[in-house]
């Protein structure tokens, strides 16, 4: 896994040079085309196939570009992701190691729920996929998907939070840009708050994967085109990736069908989607929302929300004020959930060691491609005092569910 993850920084590091805010990229067709014909036809799951609460993930499983079977290795992910959507080898390095190591067993990982067979001998249950991986991987306020422990599921799309969704991309022209999915990033965070008394907002799944939830579905889906090089997301390219079929608003979803639409381009080469040009999507997100960035949740009630405080926890290498500098988000995110890490996989694990060198590596070489500020401890009592208030962390079991 290191030698993929050092590959991937450099990589990732040359595509970032060539990328910057408001550059347009270049459309070339032939590079773009996604190729669904053949090998890539549409097919459907089978009643063994694993799919789960990614769509972008369903979508390859269903037109090989990763296992059919919906579990795919570290390389196959990585491979993948870059060939369907254009994701920068860094990053999707990163999410394919934090996969296998929170969902799998530490080399591969199901996009979906539990596969008999998946395991390694220091683990102490069986994997539970990216549909168990509540707070580690997935989390609360998603776009399409429910709140766990509203909904007792993380990975179906409830059609209503996907009708609101396709509104605001009508009211906007059918066009579902960065900044529709701010604002509806905004309106799920307040549902989250005055629906689910279990609401939490975690280092991982809240600060890190929750931008990137939003960001992806216009980064990646997003048609290109000559006119349209950074992309265009319609209401139509969203409901074949989303596996909805339909007239608005009498919609029908179809679980595990999610496809690529027809004649449709992904990004061009040197514009792949890397950890920087998310660190950018995210904090673009939290100038206009500081409270994406706050860790903490729901006490047992709705609208109960308490917040951490980033300076005690972190003994001011973080603070409320410096959150939303340079690629601080991002790099707060990812330090806590380094440094939270021991105490989830040794639930996960009779020796973690191997789980937590991989993770230090994976996270180590995303860091410091960003420059962050070097977080080497967290204040442990404050922690442990924080985040036992919160039901929706400490009421979660180990096989993701409550």
């Amino acid at each position: 896994m290191g030698e993929i993850a050092k590959r991937a920084v450099v990589e990732g590091s040359e595509v970032a040079k060539r990328q910057a805010p408001g550059v347009v990229p270049p459309f070339n067709a032939t590079e773009q085309y996604v190729n669904i014909q053949g090998q890539y036809s549409f097919v459907a799951p089978g009643p063994t196939d694993q799919r789960g609460p990614c769509p972008g993930l369903n979508a390859m499983a269903n037109h090989g570009y990763l296992p059919h079977n919906g579990v795919g290795t570290i390389e196959e992910f990585i491979n993948g992701t870059g060939a369907a959507f254009g994701m920068g080898a860094d990053l999707a390095s990163f999410l394919a190691v934090y996969g296998a190591i929170f969902d799998g067993d530490l080399s591969s990982y199901s996009i979906g729920g539990p596969v008999a067979g998946l395991t390694v001998a220091s683990l102490l249950g069986e994997p539970q996929g990216l549909s168990g991986s509540h707070n580690k991987y997935e989390g609360d306020v998603s776009p399409t998907r429910g709140d766990l422990f509203e909904y007792g599921n993380d990975y179906l799309v409830q059609v209503p939070q996907f009708s609101a969704l396709y509104e605001l991309g009508q009211q906007n022209g059918d066009s579902i840009d960065l900044q529709v999915l701010t604002n509806y990033r905004d309106t799920r965070f307040q549902q989250s708050l005055s629906n689910n008394p279990y609401f939490f907002n975690a280092p991982l799944s809240g600060v890190v994967a929750s931008p990137a939830a939003y960001s992806f579905i216009y980064r990646f889906m997003a048609n290109k085109s000559s006119e349209f090089p950074e992309g265009l997301l319609t209401g139509d390219v969203l409901k074949s990736f989303y596996a909805i079929t339909g007239d608005y608003p009498n919609f029908q979803y179809t679980p595990g069908h999610e496809s690529f639409p027809d004649n449709w381009y992904k990004r061009n080469p040197v514009d792949y989607y890397t950890i920087p040009y998310l660190s950018i999507d995210s904090t673009t997100m939290a100038l206009q929302h500081p409270e994406f960035l706050s860790l903490g949740g729901n006490t047992g009630k709705t609208n109960t929300f308490t917040g951490v405080d980033p300076q005690n926890l972190t003994g001011g290498v973080y603070t409320s004020s410096n959150l939303l500098q340079g690629n601080n988000a991002l790099c707060y995110g990812l330090e806590l959930s380094l440094m939270e890490s021991p105490d989830i996989l040794s639930g996960l694990y009779s020796d973690d060691n191997a789980a937590v060198d991989a993770l230090g590596t994976a996270i180590n070489e995303a860091t410091g491609a960003l420059g962050c500020p070097k977080l080497n401890a967290i204040n442990k009592g404050q922690f442990a005092s924080d985040f036992s208030q919160y039901p929706g962390y400490t009421d979660l079991s180990s096989t993701g569910t409550y």
